[in-house]
C-alpha cells in the first residue's frame, strides 16, 4: 500500500509539474509593449485604408444584412471543421468594438494574436500572416480604423465544442505553427517583386486560403500556394503556382486582381470575388507587383485534397 501510495503521488506531482509547464509554455507572447504605445500611434488613415483594403478586414468583419462594407460590427459566421466562428465587432465602438483599445493592443490583436485581456485569438484571423506586416503599416491601419463609424452591438460567441474552447492551449498550437520570422531578405530581386512579396505574404495572406493543411489546420509549408479547401467549406482555392496557371501572364494575374476576369473570360466566386472587391482599391502598380510575385512561385502540384475545377464558383458573366 505504501509502494502504491507513493507511485500516485509521484504520478500527480509529474501531472502537475507537466500542467505547469504547458502552462508557461503556452502564455500569450505579445510582439509590443506599452512602450510602444507612441511609435504605433498617430499613423496615416489615408495609407491606412490601403492596409485595410490589401488585408481584407471588411470581408470578414464587415456587419451582414447591410451595404456598407465599414460598418464593421462582425457577426458574420465563418465555418471551419471544428465548428463557426464569428469575427467580432472592430468599430471604434467604445463598448462594443475597440474604440477604448490601445494602439498597442490593436497592434498586439492583428499581429500575435493575442487581445487586450492577454487571451490567444483563433488562427482563423491570419495573424500568422499579419505578423510580418511592417510597424508603419499597423499604425495607419490603427489611425484608419479609428476613422470609421461605431457600431452598436457585440456578436454572438464562436459555435466551437468542447475542447477546443479552451483558448489557452492555442498557446501550445502556436508554439508549433506560429512563425514570427521575418521573410527573408531578397537583395537581388526588384522593387515590384519585393511589394507583391510583401503583399502576398503579408497583408493580402494568399496562403491562408491557397494552401493545403494539416490536422491541426496550419499551413503546410512545403505545398505553399498548391491549392487548398475554400473557407466556406464548400469547394476548394485554387491552385496559383505556375503548375495551374503557368500559361497566366503577369497582366492577366494583374486582371483576376483587378476585375475578376480571368484569362478564359470567366468571374471569379465565392470568397475570392470579396477579396477582388478589396484588391480593386489599390494602386495598379500594387496588383501587378502581386501579379510578378505569383508568377515566380514554384510550381507545386495540386493536394490530393484540394482537387478542384479551374475556380470555384465562377460564371460567364457578372
Amino acid at each position: 500500500m505504501k509502494k502504491r501510495a507513493v507511485i500516485l503521488v509521484g504520478l500527480a506531482l509529474a501531472g502537475a509539474g507537466a500542467g505547469l509547464v504547458a502552462w508557461h509554455l503556452s502564455a500569450p507572447r505579445p510582439a509590443f509593449s506599452a512602450a510602444d504605445e507612441v511609435r504605433l500611434s498617430g499613423g496615416d488613415a489615408l495609407k491606412g485604408k490601403l492596409v485595410f483594403d490589401a488585408a481584407q478586414c471588411a470581408s470578414c468583419h464587415s456587419s451582414p444584412g447591410q451595404p456598407d462594407r465599414l460598418r464593421l460590427g462582425g457577426g458574420m459566421a465563418l465555418p471551419t471543421p471544428l465548428g463557426a466562428l464569428r469575427p467580432p465587432n472592430i468599430s471604434p465602438h467604445p463598448i462594443d468594438g475597440i474604440g477604448s483599445w490601445t494602439a498597442v493592443e490593436v497592434a498586439n490583436a492583428v499581429s500575435s494574436g493575442v487581445s487586450p485581456s492577454d487571451q490567444h485569438y483563433y488562427p482563423a484571423f491570419p495573424y500568422t500572416s499579419y505578423v510580418r506586416m511592417e510597424p508603419g503599416d499597423l499604425r495607419d491601419l490603427v489611425a484608419y480604423l479609428r476613422s470609421l463609424p461605431p457600431v452598436e452591438g457585440r456578436t454572438h460567441p464562436h459555435d466551437l465544442p468542447f475542447p477546443f474552447t479552451i483558448r489557452r492551449a492555442l498557446g501550445l498550437w502556436k508554439l508549433l505553427f506560429f512563425d514570427r520570422s521575418p521573410l527573408p531578405a531578397e537583395p537581388a530581386r526588384s522593387e515590384e517583386w519585393q511589394r507583391g512579396r510583401y503583399l502576398v505574404e503579408a497583408l493580402a495572406h494568399c496562403a491562408e486560403c491557397h494552401s493545403p493543411r494539416n490536422l491541426a489546420y496550419a499551413v503546410k509549408d512545403g505545398e505553399r500556394f498548391a491549392g487548398g479547401l475554400n473557407p466556406e467549406q464548400a469547394g476548394s482555392a485554387p491552385n496559383i503556382t505556375p503548375d495551374r496557371i503557368g500559361t497566366w501572364s503577369e497582366a492577366a494575374i494583374a486582371e483576376v486582381l483587378t476585375s475578376g476576369r480571368t484569362p478564359d473570360l470567366r468571374y471569379v466566386g465565392a470568397t475570392m470575388a470579396d477579396v477582388v472587391t478589396n484588391l480593386a482599391e489599390l494602386p495598379a502598380s500594387d496588383r501587378a507587383a502581386m501579379a510578378a510575385y505569383i508568377k515566380s512561385l514554384p510550381a507545386l502540384p495540386t493536394p490530393d485534397e484540394a482537387k478542384h475545377q479551374r475556380f470555384p464558383r465562377v460564371s460567364e458573366g457578372r
